[in-house]
């Protein structure tokens, strides 16, 4: 009963938090990861309890909101649990999976050393890829005042997880540096399969955005 409730009293707190946030990193996408995760977790011989508590906690500090600041998400994590007198080795695992889960440039590794990880970083993938991964990218690229797409910039697929932090790039770039990555790097079968028919969906989307930007009719 107490891990029941301590999950509940995660997702009312971050639910306030979050609640009203229009990048495309609010409550509804913490939701989604959260019923995602939830969904995978079933098919996998895993800790529910952690696998909860790091999908709700997962954005609760996200690094593009703090200056690029990797430490927030999980020290913010980790305070929330102590609160509520969450095992440490709970606490040291949710930390730990929120450290090692964002994307961090095509060319560098984003290894994730649990199960309950690799199923929390599936769930939050597959809401980055599809169509609310599209709107999301959309969202996030008016927050950030980017263009939707600029021919004479270049896709860069960064080799460094602080080049691909500190990229300015249009949004559509963002599909080719990240989006269409993440089919092949998922872990689970569960999320394979969700993310075949996800990434056909971009793919086509993609081919009517430019048939448009050309003015073919």
């Amino acid at each position: 009963m107490k891990k029941e409730n301590n999950v509940a009293a995660t997702a009312a707190h971050v639910r306030q938090l979050l609640t009203g946030e229009g990048s495309g990193h609010d409550w509804w996408h913490i939701q989604r990861v959260w019923n995602n995760a939830k969904s995978i977790a079933t098919q996998e011989p895993s800790d529910l309890y952690v696998v909860e508590l790091a999908a709700l906690l997962h954005d609760i500090g996200d690094h593009k909101f703090h200056n690029g600041d990797e430490t927030i998400g999980p020290k913010m994590a980790k305070e929330w649990l102590e609160q509520l007198k969450v095992e440490e080795e709970v606490i040291q695992h949710v930390c730990q999976i929120i450290k090692d889960l964002s994307y961090k440039g095509a060319g560098t590794s984003s290894a994730m050393h649990s199960l309950e990880g690799r199923i929390v970083q599936d769930a939050d993938r597959l809401d980055a890829i599809g169509a609310i991964g599209i709107a999301r990218t959309f969202a996030y690229g008016g927050h950030k005042n980017r263009e939707l797409h600029n021919p004479e910039i270049n896709p860069v697929l960064h080799d460094t997880f602080e080049a691909y932090k500190a990229s300015t790039a249009p949004t559509i770039n963002h599909f080719y540096e990240k989006l269409l990555l993440l089919k092949d790097r998922m872990h689970t079968e569960t999320a394979k399969k969700v993310a075949e028919e996800r990434h056909s969906y971009m793919e086509s989307f993609l081919a009517q955005f430019y048939r448009e930007w050309e003015g073919s009719l």
